[in-house]
């Protein structure tokens, strides 16, 4: 059987896939994913518990649907600190309970925010407190065609 690495872990195929059924089921149990790979259940426990450990699994959470608890209406939020205002715009993205998601990127933009909102109201409050020491652009979200997954493995293609 091959082994692939990453990092200083090796990702065999068996590991794969115990990765790909958890990240479509976090709740999967031990002996269900023992019967998808054809291991005993102590094997695939103590495959999990490696890959817990060498940060591969980082967690395991339950998916919500926003729209589902009111929340409508998403946006991504491009965010431009003026200068000397870099840390300051970081702080206040951080305490924006709406936004659920944020990176810090390269280009023009320096934040790539994801807010979940009720209304154009909550939107419009947001972005008032970020504007006063960045600049913004926002684009509500229409659909999601591409839903978060697992990245790309070594030893798996996508097509």
């Amino acid at each position: 059987m091959k082994t692939l690495r990453y990092k200083n872990y090796g990702l065999d195929e068996i590991d794969e896939t115990i990765l790909t059924i958890l990240v479509e089921n976090g709740r999967t149990t031990t002996a269900e994913l023992a019967r998808k790979v054809n291991l005993s259940s102590p094997s695939v426990a103590e495959r999990v518990r490696r890959m817990e450990d060498a940060g591969v699994i980082t967690g395991y959470s339950a998916s919500i649907s926003p729209e589902a608890i009111g929340l409508p209406i998403a946006v991504w939020l491009r965010v431009r600190p003026v200068p000397g205002e870099m840390q300051r715009v970081a702080e206040i993205l951080k305490g924006i309970p709406e936004i659920t998601q944020c990176d810090r990127v390269t280009g023009e933009d320096c934040f790539l925010a994801r807010a979940h909102l009720a209304s154009i109201a909550d939107m419009e409050r947001v972005i008032d407190q970020i504007v006063p020491y960045a600049m913004t652009n926002t684009s509500i979200i229409q659909s999601s065609p591409v839903e978060k997954r697992l990245p790309p493995l070594p030893g798996t293609s996508r097509q």
